[in-house]
């Protein structure tokens, strides 16, 4: 939907994280700038790229999951048919997907924490729990500097999350 529409948008011309070009695109209803207005903040997920296709759709779906509960300005409005059927709201503008090697991570995780931009992570661990209190036990469990993270997804100004993501890849 909206996400793949930006990611083809946003990678035309780059191949590295970078804001050159930017334009909103994604949907948006009702909150924030009209379409095709550019964004002051960005919304990005940097996924480890040796990853299975099913480990990068579920590890960007839990890391996207914590941001509307804890910076709410991200989400816009419910949603509605023609017909009046209403639908849970999303984004109020696109997410980016890059993509790294382990380093590449956790260079990027380095730099969330000391621009403290919110920040959602997903460990290796993550893969072989099954609910949300186990999550947070293997996490927990882990020393910062040894976690082994294949899931980063941050939010903030756009500069700072460039500079936060320097050196990965748009995902293909």
């Amino acid at each position: 939907m909206g996400t793949e529409s930006a990611n083809k948008s946003e990678s035309k011309g780059r191949g590295e994280s970078g804001s050159e070009g930017e334009s909103a695109g994604g949907p948006a209803q009702g909150a924030g700038p009209a379409p095709g207005t550019r964004f002051d903040t960005k919304i990005a997920v940097l996924l480890r790229d040796d990853l299975e296709t099913w480990q990068r759709l579920n590890v960007t779906a839990f890391l996207v999951s914590g941001l509307g509960p804890q910076v709410p300005e991200v989400v816009g409005e419910p949603y509605e048919d023609a017909d009046g059927v209403r639908y849970l709201p999303m984004f109020r503008q696109p997410v980016l997907i890059f993509e790294g090697t382990k380093e590449t991570l956790k260079a990027a995780h380095t730099r969330a924490l000391s621009r403290a931009l919110p920040r959602a992570l997903f460990t290796r661990d993550l893969f072989a729990t099954g609910n949300d209190h186990d999550n947070r036990a293997a996490v927990r469990a882990v020393p910062t500097t040894d976690l082994d993270l294949v899931g980063l997804a941050v939010y903030g100004p756009r500069n700072a999350v460039d500079k936060t993501f320097k050196g990965a890849r748009m995902h293909p």
